[in-house]
């Protein structure tokens, strides 16, 4: 791999904002220049996401790069390694270097999975399903609670991509989502691809899945492609954030933004990293979906 070169040299402090209802994209150091080329102005995001854990070191190039952009752009955190659900409790060492990391940033915008990825002896490269239980309803909500208490924020809890479901669920996937940001206070990072995925891998019905989430929990958006395999027993959709968003997810996210109205939307892309332009043109699709919701608001607003 490349080493990452220095970026611009620059002394400003970075501000708390608020994250535009538009599109942003994963930041990934392949793209670093790209966000302050002056010439690529027309052609860049409006903020940018990105895992708090490639940052967990004191300094280096990564964050100087970070630093220079955290100036120009609203920055969210997107946490892989809380793991909230895992029965022992969630990753106090994850959780006091995400602490850190937002006291020097200031991200706009906080989130986790709902998932775990861990025991007491061993940590998983996975993000794991909970089952949807009340027991397991109290003890996520519990450990969301330490978090916030621990960031001084409400924080985004991300919809899973799933492979199974439990025998002994008691609620559906949103009714557990719901009753989770109520009694946890916090938010919805609503995963548009995840509906997609789970609804194809568990059989369930996509379009009443997003007709279910009520917007007022949704502080944010992430589409994604996903990997396809077809067996004998049905297609398996694997979540793996390496290709353009699929047809599918496209006409999901314009049935839940037609109801919702614009919300921030992230165009994720995690592996088989695309040129820059072709992100781009994913966040082109979804500001003209956003930008047309926001036109119609503001046409039915003059209208009465």
């Amino acid at each position: 791999m490349a080493a990452i070169p220095d970026p611009p040299a620059s002394s400003a402090a970075v501000a708390p904002r608020s994250l535009p209802r538009s599109g942003g994209i994963g930041l990934k150091p392949v793209h670093y220049h790209h966000m302050l080329d002056d010439a690529a102005t027309a052609r860049r995001p409006s903020w940018v996401e990105v895992h708090p854990q490639n940052y967990f070191g004191d300094g280096g190039p990564a964050h100087r790069w970070l630093s220079a952009i955290a100036e120009g752009f609203p920055l969210s955190f997107h946490s892989t390694g809380l793991s909230l659900g895992s029965a022992g409790g969630l990753n106090v060492a994850d959780l006091e270097k995400l602490s850190a990391l937002c006291d020097r940033y200031q991200p706009a915008m906080v989130s986790d999975h709902l998932s775990w990825s861990g025991n007491a002896h061993d940590r998983y490269p996975d993000l794991l399903p909970v089952p949807y239980t009340c027991e397991a309803l109290a003890h996520v909500a519990g450990e969301i609670g330490k978090v916030q208490d621990r960031l001084h924020r409400p924080i985004l809890i991300e919809n899973p991509s799933r492979y199974l479901s439990y025998r002994d669920d008691e609620m559906t996937e949103p009714e557990f989502i719901h009753a989770l940001c109520r009694k946890a206070g916090c938010g919805l990072l609503f995963d548009i691809n995840n509906v997609e995925v789970s609804a194809t891998n568990v059989d369930l019905d996509m379009d009443a899945y997003i007709d279910a989430i009520d917007p007022a929990i949704v502080g944010e958006i992430h589409l994604a492609g996903h990997a396809r395999e077809d067996h004998a027993s049905g297609p398996l959709l694997i979540d793996d954030h390496g290709s353009m968003v699929s047809d599918t997810s496209w006409r999901l996210f314009r049935r839940f933004i037609a109801r919702a109205g614009a919300r921030p939307t992230l165009i994720e892309w995690d592996s088989n990293i695309p040129e820059y332009e072709v992100l781009i043109a994913e966040v082109a699709k979804a500001d003209m979906i956003l930008n047309g919701t926001a036109a119609s608001e503001a046409d039915h607003a003059l209208a009465r």
